[in-house]
């Protein structure tokens, strides 16, 4: 497994991309942030990590596997994914990493 510096330039400025990132989602979404502040950062960092070792946003939450010399989630999961649009999100208010949510979830949470 790669190892990246979490402290180091490269990964902070990532950090910030990727928050940039989720906040763009949510907008355009309309969802709203977990109220668990621990929950966002560790998804953002694991975003992070993810985009700098293997060139896409896969959901930290996930596997992430080499398939015929390309990298790939085990279930496909790029942020935001489709299972969190289509059902997670609408059918359960969050999705699998807990880091978008409905508007009403995250008041219900706080």
């Amino acid at each position: 497994m790669q190892q990246l510096d979490m402290n180091s330039p490269e990964f902070l400025e990532e950090v910030e991309k990727t928050e940039k990132f989720t906040k763009g989602v949510v907008e355009k979404f309309g969802w709203a942030f977990n109220p668990n502040e621990e929950v966002n950062e560790a998804i953002n960092m694991g975003l992070a990590r993810h985009k700098l070792l293997y060139g896409k946003r896969f959901c930290p939450c996930f596997m992430v596997i080499e398939e015929n010399g390309k990298h790939k989630s085990a279930d496909n999961r790029i942020c935001p994914c489709k299972p969190a649009i289509k059902e997670e999100i609408p059918e359960k208010g969050v999705c699998h990493c807990g880091i978008f949510c409905t508007p009403e979830y995250a008041k219900e949470n706080s």
